[in-house]
């Protein structure tokens, strides 16, 4: 059966606009961070946060991290996923986890557009699945543990098996995640997980990610010889910001 994306903010840093306006502000002050923490008013904040992230102090949005679980993404993303080093991974192992069609395989939009197409994608997932139980059959026959069978087995699961991870980022690298990942140049499917995780930081912390996202919403694309030529409208972002909002109780096969 096919995976569908999930995407749940775990956690984060306590009020992590106060504390990251904090941070700024002990570097010239006097005072102790916890004080200059309680003593702030919202304006103050919000007055900080500006100045540190239009002038590119950014050192000091390290201090606020944000933890998601992510479920329905392919270990093709996950790779991708995992280049950004400034975070923190913990993925679901295909050695300790037995593979099942519960969790399924994921079908690029394209391949699902295409009814050839779908018919050969689906043939090959079952042709891995049936290989992969045939492989541990085989290796739980010769007497070997479940953990070694596994291992082994994993081997034939494509691209597209669904994986499910922990991600923890800090706000600066999630910015240069948003900046980079949300561009419409990125692959689809983590183009689609970064506009999730952007709308729930959005809504955790709206100061620290103001303009927070690709570069042709808010300033001049970056791309160069690669740029693609279709920028983003504001429209388009309302459009997904509601989508994420309300994709719990509903499918999330148009988007």
């Amino acid at each position: 059966m096919p995976a569908r994306l999930n995407v749940v903010l775990l956690s984060h840093t306590p009020d992590p606009e106060r504390t990251v306006a904090a941070a700024g502000r002990l570097c010239y002050s006097s005072s102790t961070a916890a004080s200059l923490k309680e003593s702030m008013s919202a304006d103050e904040v919000e007055r900080l946060l500006k100045i540190l992230i239009g002038s590119g102090h950014l050192s000091t949005l390290e201090h606020a991290s944000f933890t998601f679980g992510i479920d329905g993404i392919s270990r093709a993303c996950s790779h991708q996923l995992v280049r950004h080093r400034l975070a923190s991974y913990s993925q679901q192992s295909q050695r300790y986890v037995r593979f099942s069609d519960d969790e399924g395989f994921i079908i690029p939009p394209r391949v699902a557009e295409n009814e050839k197409a779908l018919a050969v994608f689906k043939e090959a997932m079952a042709g891995a699945m049936r290989a992969y139980e045939r492989l541990v059959e085989l290796g739980a026959g010769q007497g070997l543990g479940k953990e070694a069978v596994q291992e082994d087995a994993r081997f034939v699961l494509p691209n597209a098996a669904e994986t499910r991870i922990v991600v923890t980022m800090n706000a600066r690298e999630l910015r240069h995640f948003f900046q980079v990942r949300c561009c419409r140049r990125a692959q689809w499917e983590i183009n689609r997980l970064a506009w999730w995780m952007r709308s729930l930081v959005l809504e955790a912390a709206p100061l620290l990610f103001r303009k927070a996202g690709p570069d042709c919403l808010f300033r001049r694309c970056r791309e160069g010889k690669m740029y693609c030529g279709e920028e983003y409208t504001q429209e388009e972002v309302d459009k997904m910001e509601k989508y994420w909002e309300t994709s719990l109780s509903g499918s999330r096969e148009d988007l």
